[in-house]
């Protein structure tokens, strides 16, 4: 591959090496040589191993647990790109950290998703290949050109070849919670499924929420749609609330495993009976519970890096 007269070169930070490693094999190339390591007190060292001047360098590293520093890693990176004279460095971060605050929901909370976007401008990142962000509008927040790739496509085929496999079901897809109407009725209109919305709600302070279903899932076989699975405490009390409405089974899909706290447990003792998931962030062994299933979102984001480095449209990998 050499469209520009420049070669092109995949690097990756320490958050997700196997994504990085499979997108490169689906471009046909070579992972680029780096270290990273950290020094005694901590501070965060990185080298890297090859010349990149001229090069058109994509480095993967998704901003996720330890958060801070990955982060920093990517930065890093980002800046010994620039300091060796690449001619333009991608920032591919399949998920984006710090995009729960996007807005001042009180008089003093900062912005973390625009101050992060800044950081990573700053560093020297040219452009940005991300997939699923916490809020769209965070595109917004850099000043370089920002591709925003979606799970969904993904999750939909997957579900595409167990609706006609699984004939003898009758497929509901419920959104979470109001906030992800949106996203769930793509979802559900790709699909050619009904839509039904858990309705979330807290009568007054110190009382648990009631869980008000917004149509019918009676005899249904629900799947619930999420950007991402957290603490799951969400996705677990809708899928109960779900299931004592009468719905047959319900499973899971979503695009980012961040999984903390008290997840795991939440998910194994939960009435969901499969959770799918996407490989943005990496899924260590001892988080790969019996429910989870994992795909991958390396063919996707190869493909989108091929299409920039050739200048082609990305928007086309969603038709």
């Amino acid at each position: 591959m050499n469209i520009h007269g420049k070669d092109i070169k995949i690097f990756a930070g320490n958050s997700n090496k196997d994504l990085a490693v499979s997108i490169a094999e689906c471009l046909g190339l070579p992972l680029g040589k780096s270290e990273i390591g950290m020094f005694s007190d901590g501070e965060i060292s990185v080298s890297i191993g090859e010349s990149v001047r001229g090069s058109d360098v994509f480095v993967v590293q998704s901003t996720s647990s330890p958060v801070n520093r990955h982060l920093m890693e990517l930065l890093l990176m980002i800046d010994a790109f620039r300091r060796a004279s690449a001619g333009r460095i991608t920032a591919v971060i399949p998920y984006y950290g710090y995009a729960r605050q996007d807005r001042k929901n009180k008089a003093r909370d900062p912005i973390s998703a625009k101050l992060v976007a800044d950081l990573i401008c700053k560093a020297g990142a040219d452009r940005v290949l991300t997939m699923d962000l916490h809020a769209a509008q965070i595109q917004g927040f850099f000043d370089v050109p920002v591709d925003h790739m979606l799970g969904m496509p993904i999750l939909a085929a997957y579900y595409e070849k167990k609706i006609a496999e699984e004939k003898d079901k009758d497929f509901i897809v419920v959104s979470p919670d109001l906030g992800s109407v949106t996203r769930a009725r793509t979802f559900a209109e790709r699909l050619g499924l009904p839509l039904a919305i858990v309705d979330k709600r807290r009568p007054r302070a110190n009382v648990s929420e009631v869980m008000n279903i917004i149509g019918e899932v009676r005899d249904k076989d629900v799947i619930i749609l999420d950007d991402m699975i957290d603490t799951a405490g969400t996705l677990c009390n809708g899928a109960k609330a779900i299931k004592e409405a009468g719905a047959r089974s319900v499973v899971a899909g979503a695009t980012h495993a961040v999984l903390s706290g008290p997840a795991l447990e939440r998910l194994e003792n939960s009435v969901l009976e499969e959770v799918v998931l996407l490989d943005t962030i990496r899924l260590p062994e001892e988080k790969k519970i019996s429910c989870i299933k994992t795909l991958s979102v390396a063919p996707v984001l190869a493909e989108a890096i091929a299409r920039i480095y050739s200048d082609k449209p990305v928007s086309t990998l969603f038709v």
